[in-house]
């Protein structure tokens, strides 16, 4: 089974507004709402490539039910999710304009109860299972809580992907992660360094493996993605062509889809060719990646194994 974590969950409150003006009446010309957080949404497009997964994380409050309503009801996904008495699970607000904008809400107080809730959950995962610890963290847990559930299960045979930036994600290494997707910019921030050319990507994501990361995947946005393998292999793909229509969930559904091309057969290369077909096929729509997108995008694509 793969379970996702979100400990942030979200209702996403999504509009269009043609020509936003500072400071006058604007009305939208579109909008949803979708249930958000990193986590949901790999279980999202895991359910749409035909691979069920378990959402588990921390909601509260009337948001929080309309959170755990969407993603079970809307979407068929079944959830774990912990009731937190305090507050609220946020709301973000996203705009599309001229330009995209968001403010995100701070969402509830997560205790060490709570925590201690979410761990007997985890230790009932057997082996073989998928975990997928994915997104950033509210400002009242310690930036060590990736690392620490690692260390719970490390006595357990479990594949763990971390999708995070900067210190969250550089506190798991040492637990060996199956698999760690940061891009390029976060790549050069956890360096504190400048990436002038891909053998500088390669370089500084090698750093990563031998920091612990099992499998390291670079996306770069339009420039393509590369993939740093445990068996030391090194592959690049160009991007697919298309429109950039909406970047929410592109990086979220490259996990998605990295996961799904894996569990089917096992294979690294068509687990990265999946990814990448998957996360642009998220970027390329209004909407979260389906599989009649991915399969479409996924015939143009062909990786290639980069010697250094």
């Amino acid at each position: 089974m793969i379970y996702t974590i979100t400990f942030n969950p979200s209702i996403d409150y999504i509009v269009s507004v043609d020509h936003f003006q500072i400071g006058n009446v604007n009305r939208t010309s579109n909008e949803y709402l979708l249930p958000g957080g990193k986590g949901i949404n790999v279980s999202i497009v895991l359910n749409n490539l035909g691979i069920e997964s378990i959402a588990l994380g921390f909601i509260a409050g009337f948001t929080g039910n309309e959170i755990k309503r969407r993603v079970e009801e809307e979407f068929q996904i079944k959830t774990d999710f912990i009731n937190v008495e305090n507050g609220y699970s946020r709301i973000n607000f996203k705009m599309k304009s001229d330009e995209e904008s968001e403010v995100n809400g701070n969402g509830p107080l997560i205790t060490e109860s709570h925590l201690s809730q979410l761990k007997q959950k985890l230790l009932r995962l057997k082996s073989g299972d998928i975990l997928v610890l994915s997104g950033s963290i509210p400002s009242c847990v310690s930036k060590d809580i990736y690392s620490h559930i690692m260390s719970e299960l490390k006595e357990k045979d479990i594949n763990i992907v971390v999708d995070a930036t900067g210190e969250l994600l550089m506190n798991v290494l040492e637990h060996k992660p199956f698999l760690i997707k940061p891009n390029n910019h976060e790549l050069a921030e956890m360096f504190h360094v400048k990436l002038s050319g891909i053998e500088d990507i390669i370089k500084y994501a090698k750093k990563l493996q031998k920091l612990g990361a099992r499998n390291v995947l670079i996306s770069m946005a339009g420039d393509g993605a590369l993939f740093i393998c445990e068996n030391g292999k090194v592959y690049f793909s160009e991007a697919p062509k298309g429109k950039v229509k909406n970047s929410v969930g592109a990086g979220d559904s490259m996990v998605a889809g990295f996961i799904a091309g894996y569990v089917n057969i096992k294979d690294y290369v068509q687990a990265f060719k999946t990814g990448i077909a998957t996360g642009s096929a998220s970027a390329f729509s209004e909407n979260l990646a389906t599989q009649e997108e991915v399969e479409a995008l996924l015939r143009t694509i062909h990786e290639v194994e980069y010697n250094i």
